[in-house]
């Protein structure tokens, strides 16, 4: 078994916690371990809630493997059920209490507990997080959802929004502000923010808004076949995105109007003087495959950035972000492993990258600016501010946060530009202490910093010594680039035997990889 440091996605019962802890008057018992209590950390510490999510753990121990665990599991359904008096209750396993297949979905369901028990049969070893919360709503809908009548009034149920999503709650009050414009009420928000009260009346809205396919596809499918609700299928992220979006809600419903575009300013910003520089910019693009693929259309066509590669971690999606790849001219990386990811990201040098939370700790490394587009995340990207990703304030949003590291690291390429400028040379103290600052020694003045004669190189191979001059002509390559050329030229110079990167070593390296 592979072992790794970071994960993209937790085991499926983390995302059967996403719809539990989303929703009202819903609770979940969890046949687990102890040490596989560490998952409800997650939505208080990172995504900073105020109570702790409503599961209930067995919390068996070694010793306990020798006895009943699974009266210990019906105590524990018992004791939830009388203490938190749940509308429903969800049940299942977590991945190491799977081994030991004391099947809690059957006896939950064989007990007398007064309220509906959903058992859930996560495939942990074969399955994993968005997986799981997906099959979690998509339960939970098939259980309490009913057919009914349609309201008087054209509403739509919102699906997919969960606990320690990347801007859910943001995204649901933009879009639902954005339909209200258009004259839609919002029946049932599912799961985040429902009971399960709620889910028995989702049938009486006329169309489903599907807002992320990861999380709530499955239900949506569900509805259209069972209670014959249309689900729209453009995610509205981008200006583009949220125009389609509008044009395809207006198409399952006739009678409402087009909102107002007021708010909007990516477009103009994107096309302003100040944004030109930033045109055909290389991006990579990493993350869950809804939000790659939404980004990369904001990138090309809404940016002026050229998309130099993509990919997704959740394969349930590879298909539609492999054709999606077709469409920018690159092959799609589809994978779960970091490394892959970083090793990609250091081929294609872009000079930013759209990802992850792992994606931005690459970009520390590689010395690549980083704005974070997908999950997963950490706790800066639950902001106490309104800060959407969907709908036109998003693309307000969106436009603001990808601008501002590049517009950093052009600061941070002005300041090495300017590096032996008296004011900003690294022996200056900070340029708004202008009194501190120290002059730069002059050739005439005998008050020159001696450079050492030799720079060991850092990328490639200690075998190597850059000398002081080619160490000063490398520091004049913008930072976005830098590390490529660094390792271009030790490779050349290690190739030809060389053991001292000179001035000349370095541009004939340039000279070399140019043909």
């Amino acid at each position: 078994m592979k072992l790794s440091v970071w994960t993209y996605e937790g085991p499926p019962h983390v995302g059967a916690m996403r719809v539990a802890t989303g929703m009202e008057g819903l609770h979940y018992v969890l046949h687990a371990p102890q040490g596989d209590t560490y998952a409800d950390l997650l939505f208080t510490m990172i995504e900073r809630r105020g109570k702790r999510p409503p599961v209930t753990y067995t919390t068996f121990q070694s010793r306990d493997l020798g006895a009943d665990t699974a009266d210990l599991f019906r105590r524990a359904c018992q004791d939830a059920v009388a203490r938190f008096r749940p509308e429903a209750l969800i049940v299942g396993a977590s991945c190491t209490a799977e081994l030991i297949q004391d099947d809690p979905g059957g006896m939950a369901e064989s007990m007398d507990l007064g309220v509906p028990v959903i058992p859930l049969e996560l495939p942990s070893y074969q399955r994993k997080e968005n997986f799981g919360a997906d099959e979690t709503f998509y339960q939970i809908v098939r259980t309490l959802a009913e057919p009914m009548e349609r309201t008087a009034r054209v509403t739509c149920n919102l699906l997919g929004p969960t606990g320690l999503g990347f801007r859910h709650r943001d995204d649901v009050a933009e879009i639902t502000g954005l339909l209200a414009d258009m004259g839609i009420e919002v029946n049932v928000t599912a799961p985040m923010g429902a009971r399960p009260a709620d889910i028995k009346r989702m049938g009486a809205a006329h169309f489903n808004v599907l807002l992320y396919p990861e999380t709530g596809e499955a239900a949506a499918r569900w509805c259209e076949k069972t209670l014959g609700q249309p689900y729209t299928k453009t995610v509205p992220i981008g200006v583009g995105a949220t125009r389609h979006f509008i044009a395809e809600v207006l198409a399952l419903a006739p009678e409402a109007q087009a909102p107002s575009e007021a708010g909007l300013r990516l477009p103009w910003y994107s096309a302003s003087v100040d944004s030109t520089y930033l045109t055909g910019k290389r991006v990579f693009l990493f993350g869950d495959a809804t939000h790659v693929i939404a980004a990369a259309r904001i990138a090309r066509d809404e940016m002026g950035f050229e998309v130099c590669g993509m990919g997704c971690y959740n394969r349930e999606f590879a298909r539609p972000l492999r054709q999606a790849a077709k469409e920018y001219g690159v092959e799609a990386l589809i994978t779960d492993d970091y490394l892959d990811v970083e090793r990609a990201i250091e081929a294609a040098a872009p000079e930013m990258i759209l990802g992850t939370q792992m994606e931005r700790h690459i970009g520390k490394r590689l010395g690549i600016p980083c704005a974070v587009i997908s999950a997963p995340v950490h706790v800066q990207d639950y902001p106490a501010r309104y800060s959407p990703q969907m709908g036109f304030e998003g693309a307000n949003v969106i436009f603001d946060t990808w601008v501002h590291p590049l517009v950093m690291g052009l600061e941070e390429h002005l300041l090495h530009m300017f590096r032996d400028d008296f004011e900003f040379h690294d022996g200056a103290g900070p340029s708004h202490h202008g009194g501190a600052a120290t002059p730069r020694p002059t050739s005439q003045g005998a008050v020159e910093e001696e450079a050492p004669d030799q720079v060991r190189g850092t990328a490639s191979s200690d075998a190597l010594v850059w000398l002081a001059d080619a160490e000063r002509e490398l520091k004049k390559i913008p930072f976005f680039v830098r590390g490529k050329a660094r390792r271009n030229t030790e490779a050349f110079a290690a190739g030809r035997g060389q053991t001292e990167i000179s001035i000349d070593t370095l541009y004939e390296a340039k000279a070399h990889y140019a043909r």
